[in-house]
């Protein structure tokens, strides 16, 4: 049975932003191992409080979750806290905890006194997008794609100073964070001076103009699923920016798909609008219509009405996910003939004349209603 996120955080479905931020906070200030040291189902619970927040405190996160559940966020690539030991997950919650309790927090059994994880000068996932045609999102193909990314700079070993030395923000204390009060509560907010790094510099390097890292232009070849739709992201891993020790990080590919010409999708589902001639709406007529692998038939009955929709099942794109295949929706727009000869209009009439149309309407069948319009006008 997969795990209900909305149900860990207690929060209903269409919970707010901050809703789920607030229950966030109480529930792993309550689970927290340094206040429930060695209980292992709370520390069980704390992680699952994490990986729950992970997916619904991220806008993307949260929508793909909505739609696809856990097993969407798995095949875009999104990792988890559930694969995070405690202590990378403290380190990650040590701000939310800081901006609550202030710098002493650490009172439950040493939250304060954690080992942090390195802070980078830059963050090592980093975001590219690609352009497809529409047809290249349907079927899948493969993208070289170029991007940059940055690495640690060889001259100064990503210090940014001339003589590989930095000092302590004095600023922050190193912290990389500042605090300041409001009421009864502190914030905590990215130190101006330093940038969060903690370390300041004197004497800039000249290669990386003291920034630490230096910019590198990469190729790599992606491979595109069948069925990927506009603003869905693949991960690629290990192709992200590089940490001053060696540590890389990700590269996510945000697609973005061309509209096509013809075909309108929604979802999996595919829409088509396909023109049909007043006399072959009339008489249902076989037509032909072009699906996304070929053509196929269309049987209309007779007496087709304009923008009625037909649909064929199976017919449309298949799903990232589940691999199920979606509908085309055939919409017909029936024609008319906006210039008619001779003997075209006396066609028509004898047409007409056949099934007990009169030309000329007769006035006797609408007395009552002519009436009753009159009527309106003299109130």
């Amino acid at each position: 049975m997969e795990i209900d996120y909305y149900e860990v955080l207690e929060v209903s479905r269409d919970a707010s932003a901050e809703e789920i931020k607030k229950a966030y906070r109480k529930l792993a200030l309550k689970y927290h191992p340094d206040r429930n040291q060695g209980d292992k189902e709370a520390e069980e619970k704390f992680k699952l409080v994490n990986e729950a927040y992970q997916a619904l405190g991220d806008e993307k996160k949260r929508a793909i979750y909505d739609r696809y559940g856990k097993s969407g966020l798995d095949s875009q690539g999104f990792s988890h806290y559930s694969d995070m030991n405690s202590e990378d997950i403290m380190d990650d919650l040590s701000s939310i905890f800081e901006s609550v309790f202030g710098q002493g927090f650490g009172g439950f059994g040493g939250f304060g006194s954690q080992k942090r994880r390195k802070k980078y000068k830059y963050t090592l996932d980093i975001e590219t997008k690609v352009v497809l045609d529409f047809h290249e999102a349907v079927f899948g193909c493969k993208k070289e794609i170029e991007y940059t990314y940055k690495k640690p700079c060889e001259v100064c070993d990503g210090t940014g100073s001339e003589d590989k030395k930095t000092q302590t923000c004095q600023n922050c204390g190193g912290r990389g964070q500042v605090y300041y009060r409001q009421g009864f509560m502190t914030y905590s907010q990215t130190c101006e001076v330093c940038g969060g790094s903690g370390e300041i510099v004197k004497n800039r390097c000249k290669n990386c103009k003291g920034l630490g890292y230096t910019k590198e232009s990469a190729k790599v070849t992606v491979e595109i699923p069948e069925g990927i739709d506009n603003d869905n992201q693949i991960r690629v891993a290990g192709k992200g920016n590089i940490g001053e020790n060696g540590e890389r990080g990700d590269l996510y590919v945000r697609i973005i798909v061309k509209e096509d010409e013809h075909f309108v999708r929604h979802n999996d589902d595919v829409y088509i609008e396909v023109p049909v001639f007043f006399t072959q709406a009339a008489l249902g007529e076989t037509i032909k219509i072009p699906t996304l692998r070929g053509e196929d038939e269309l049987k209309l009955p007779i007496g087709a009405k304009d923008k009625q929709q037909f649909i064929f099942r199976g017919k449309g794109i298949k799903n990232v996910h589940t691999k199920r295949e979606g509908n085309l929706i055939v919409q017909i727009r029936v024609n008319y003939p906006k210039k008619l000869n001779s003997e075209q209009v006396e066609l028509l009439k004898k047409l007409q004349d056949s099934f007990g149309y009169e030309s000329n309407t007769d006035e006797k069948k609408y007395e009552g209603v002519f009436d009753k319009i009159k009527n309106w006008f003299k109130k």
